[in-house]
């Protein structure tokens, strides 16, 4: 089994008395990742999984009282895909504060109800984790760095969800069942969806902009949707992880382009099912976009498990001058340009330069990003 990075954060976390949340897609080993906390205290927890009706029944409106029978002397609760339950926020409130001897673990495959109803009633009463597809870190020590490198072309064509990676030959099947209505699932459950077909054709029209400025108003005219509409259902595929946004930085120059936003893949494998392609990355027409997108992607599943917070960007002007990816932290910015040639030469705007000056540039190339990625 690959271990997860996540593994040794909830461990160093356990008993504070806090509820650990941890949220992520379907599919991103969450599941396992809990099972494997279970076995190891099986005699003194408790295993819930809301899938099955008599446990939503069990923790929907729940009291103290009730849930003091339910639980009994388990010091470990796991509840597993626990946004299917209505009122968890307050169940989950009520344990931690009422049942302070019990450790709670808890899992979601969006954040869509949990955001909703979680946030409140446990705030100051939580650590939340999100758990991704497998990280390119994860993967090299897994293998080693050398095996994980071998497999970048794999990764920019599948992905890295664990069933994709623990199974070669078998990847185009896989991920067409994920990309379909499974992975998205409970936004087609969420009461603001009216138009699922709709769903698909967004991401479809997001995927083919891949590595460009996305403009709401544009996507809005070619589904023939009203801006908001466009607004509400990426703000929905956010909150489920299967894309992100990238907002562009703009501070001192009137040049910049203030507006306009990037929005990526937490998988390129979904991404690819998408839209049906999976040819060789030397044959694609997208390579530089894939390449970006695994590394803005890698990086942020790097700083997060490593709990290492920034604020991240991209720079454009409407000169056509870019940086790809920015991060700020320690009072610093750092930006970084990705080329998936290594000889290809590269430089950093002037313009960038003379506005922020101290800023730390770093060309990353398929000759240098195991470090930027944290695999070394």
């Amino acid at each position: 089994m690959i271990k997860r990075y996540l593994e040794d954060i909830i461990r160093r976390n356990l008993y504070k008395g806090k509820a650990l949340i941890i949220l992520g897609a379907r599919q991103t080993g969450k599941t396992t990742l809990i099972n494997k906390f279970y076995k190891e205290n099986r005699e003194d927890a408790i295993f819930l999984n809301c899938d099955e009706p008599h446990v939503r029944n069990a923790l929907s409106d729940a009291t103290t009282v009730r849930l003091r029978s339910l639980l009994g002397i388990r010091k470990v609760v796991f509840i597993d895909e626990a946004q299917r339950v209505e009122n968890i926020g307050l169940t989950l409130k009520l344990i931690t504060d009422n049942l302070k001897e019990k450790q709670l673990i808890v899992t979601g495959s969006s954040s869509l109800d949990i955001a909703n109803v979680v946030n409140e009633p446990l705030t100051g009463r939580k650590f939340e984790y999100f758990l991704y597809p497998v990280s390119f870190g994860e993967w090299s020590e897994y293998q080693t760095i050398l095996e994980a490198h071998a497999s970048l072309e794999r990764i920019l064509r599948f992905g890295m969800y664990p069933d994709v990676l623990m199974n070669p030959g078998e990847e185009v099947q896989i991920l067409q069942n994920l990309a379909g209505s499974y992975l998205y699932k409970d936004i087609l459950a969420f009461k603001d969806i009216r138009k699922p077909a709709l769903l698909e054709k967004l991401l479809q029209a997001l995927a083919l902009q891949l590595g460009n400025e996305v403009s709401y108003s544009e996507l809005a005219n070619h589904l023939q949707v009203d801006k908001q509409t466009v607004e509400r259902y990426i703000h929905l595929l956010e909150k489920a992880f299967i894309i992100f946004r990238l907002n562009p930085f703009s501070r001192n120059l009137r040049k910049e382009i203030g507006k306009m936003r990037k929005i990526y893949f937490w998988d390129l494998g979904i991404r690819n099912a998408l839209i049906s392609n999976f040819n060789p990355v030397d044959l694609r027409q997208d390579r530089g976009a894939l390449w970006e997108n695994f590394l803005v992607t890698e990086r942020l599943k790097c700083n997060h498990y490593q709990q290492h917070y920034a604020n991240y960007f991209f720079w454009r002007t409407y000169q056509q001058q870019e940086i790809d990816f920015i991060e700020e932290y320690g009072g610093k910015l750092h930006a970084y340009e990705f080329k998936w040639k290594a000889d290809r030469k590269a430089k950093f705007p002037k313009a960038f330069l003379d506005a922020y000056p101290g800023s730390k540039t770093t060309i990353i190339t398929p000759d240098n990003y195991w470090e930027f990625l944290g695999a070394v």
